[in-house]
């Protein structure tokens, strides 16, 4: 048996070498290599099938020709200075910022050294002939609704809305804005949330708002959050004049809720789901309300009430989100 084995795995390997050096064996195992190449390839546009590669020539956008084609940033922040002159100091080299709002609702106005600050690194980082205008937007009542005000004389139609406590690297701003310019009346952001039905409740029109894990676990979304995330300034008028009062008095009244508010606004307006933008965050701040208890449960009851003050559900959910394909292998 052992001297039948041996002989039979002999002639396997000799013809295993015929094979190998004939014209038809050589065929064979360049069919087969090319099969598992083209089987790696499908395997891996399937993974990336939910996502839409964005490219672009920077030398060829003319979008710096005109500050109207570049980008407002508008930064709510609240007795965190330090972490204000980070966000500042970083943001104002991005090339496509046309200027700087910061909302300011603190019972003290902002301090002459504080400004004097702002100017320097403003003037520091306008290079090449651009000019960044810098504003305080000062208001006399403390509301989350403070950063969804009209901006008079807004040079830019493209406003990016930020905390002061998150970072994003300025090629990945300026390539959220060009996503953004394909979409303008989308919210563009990148921290995506979810509603969905509650099915313990029994009631078809009773939701659950989810986090960051159910977008993860789903793939899908239907909100981008405020703290980062371009629209069009148009929606500043219409939250402020348009939406529905109660809104707003629920977001002041439960100091919560405001980019949510935003998320249904643009959807009811649009009928159109937002768009989420692939990007690394970096958040230089302490944890904020998200990591307080019930910050789930809050956030549920804002869906409902602001469903009940639509009369329906606008939110629109999506599988799709935006990457850079030139920094991305695989997508």
């Amino acid at each position: 048996m052992r001297g039948s084995w041996f002989n039979l795995n002999r002639r396997t390997v000799q013809r295993f070498k015929q094979l190998a050096i004939t014209p038809a064996g050589s065929l064979r195992i360049n069919l087969l290599l090319l099969c598992c190449v083209g089987f790696t390839l499908v395997l891996l546009a399937s993974l990336a099938s939910s996502s839409i590669g964005w490219s672009y020539d920077r030398a060829s956008d003319d979008r710096f020709s005109d500050s109207r084609k570049g980008y407002a940033i508008l930064i709510n922040t609240w007795k965190r200075n330090d972490l204000l002159k980070q966000s500042i100091a970083h943001y104002s080299k991005c090339q496509g910022l046309d200027s700087i709002h910061i909302v300011w609702s603190e019972p003290d106005p902002p301090s002459d050294s504080l400004k004097k600050y702002m100017n320097h690194v403003i003037t520091s980082n306008s290079i090449g002939g651009r000019t960044i205008e810098l504003k305080f937007d000062i208001n006399k009542e403390d509301s989350l609704n403070n950063r969804f005000k009209p901006i008079p004389d807004l040079r830019s139609d493209a406003v990016f809305s930020i905390d002061d406590d998150v970072i994003f690297r300025c090629s990945s701003v300026e390539f959220a804005f060009h996503v953004w310019r394909s979409a303008p009346d989308a919210m563009v952001g990148y921290v995506p949330r979810i509603h969905s039905l509650d099915q313990k409740s029994g009631s078809r029109d009773h939701y659950m708002y989810g986090g960051w894990w159910s977008v993860w676990w789903t793939g899908t979304y239907s909100m981008v959050l405020s703290k980062a995330a371009f629209f069009h300034k148009k929606y500043l008028s219409m939250y402020t004049n348009e939406m529905p009062a109660s809104i707003r008095e629920y977001v002041t009244r439960n100091r919560n809720c405001e980019d949510i508010a935003m998320s249904f606004l643009v959807a009811n307006a649009t009928d159109a789901p937002p768009i989420w933008i692939k990007g690394k965050i970096s958040e230089i701040g302490s944890t904020g309300i998200s990591s307080l208890g019930g910050h789930s449960e809050k956030r549920t009851r804002c869906v409902n009430r602001f469903v009940a003050e639509y009369g329906k559900m606008p939110l629109v959910s999506t599988t799709m989100k935006a990457v850079d394909s030139r920094y991305t292998w695989f997508w």
